[in-house]
């Protein structure tokens, strides 16, 4: 298995069986991988035609860092070295403005970034933060500002299935919000695991909707949240065999792929 590509297939006598399988193989835990079941297994009949279920893991942890030379070793960043200070005095007055135009020349990128660094130093936890912008979405002709944390040993920032990492980028959202006087929207990334649960996610639906064209027959996803549902749906919105749709209520909410014929 290539360091690149953390995905395996593993095989038990159930489907339970195999997932603990694949992932004492991979060395994480069930939060950091995406589950495909590839098949259920069957019990047979008294024992006859009985087979094995089998299932695909896809591990999101993060790729290990590269090993650095013990002759010129990374001096770490004094405690005083912080970014540029916040430059909120000049744009966001405390008094009440006279002219509320004044909040329509501040960005995200002029807020958010020393937010999220705030936030960190609260913590402390040593990281990097830059920014960048996301490609144009052609469903809403926009580009959003990705803020991307990156550093040592920050998976509690990231949390089981990102839970953590979703909680933290809305408050991070409703702070810049209320300083910005308006919505504000981006996203934060850490350690670049939002892209690799995209390409996980985008690669696992075309193999599950290949399966439903073949046998005609409709398959449902695990439950996940909203922004992980887009993916599926934007990732099989031009296929010509199956289409997707959304069941079930709350925190159970899925993605189910049907045939279109």
């Amino acid at each position: 298995m290539s360091p690149s590509k953390r995905e395996i297939e593993a095989t038990g006598p159930d489907v339970e069986a195999a997932i603990e399988v694949g992932l004492t193989k991979l060395g994480v835990s069930r939060s950091d991988v995406i589950i495909e079941v590839v098949d259920e297994g069957s019990r047979g009949l008294l024992g006859i035609g009985s087979r094995n279920a089998v299932v695909r893991l896809t591990s999101l942890a993060a790729p290990p860092a590269p090993p650095v030379h013990s002759a010129t070793p990374k001096p770490k960043p004094a405690k005083t070295a912080k970014p540029a200070p916040k430059r909120e005095t000049a744009v966001r007055p405390q008094v009440q403005p006279a002219d509320e135009t004044e909040y329509e020349t501040v960005s995200e990128e002029d807020v958010v970034p020393d937010l999220v660094r705030e936030l960190l130093d609260k913590m402390g936890i040593e990281a990097v933060v830059t920014t960048s912008q996301t490609e144009l979405d052609d469903l809403t002709d926009r580009r959003l500002m990705v803020v991307e944390i990156n550093g040592d040993d920050l998976g509690a920032l990231i949390g089981p299935r990102g839970e953590t990492l979703n909680s933290i980028q809305y408050v991070m959202r409703l702070m810049a919000g209320h300083q910005l006087r308006r919505r504000a929207d981006f996203v934060i990334d850490v350690q670049g695991y939002r892209q690799r649960r995209e390409q996980a996610l985008s690669r696992m639906a075309e193999r599950m909707a290949k399966k439903v064209a073949a046998r005609h027959s409709p398959m449902t996803l695990e439950p996940m949240p909203p922004n992980e549902r887009r993916i599926i749906h934007m990732t099989l919105r031009n296929d010509e065999e199956v289409y997707t749709q959304s069941t079930g209520e709350g925190k159970r909410r899925k993605v189910r792929i049907l045939p279109k014929s």
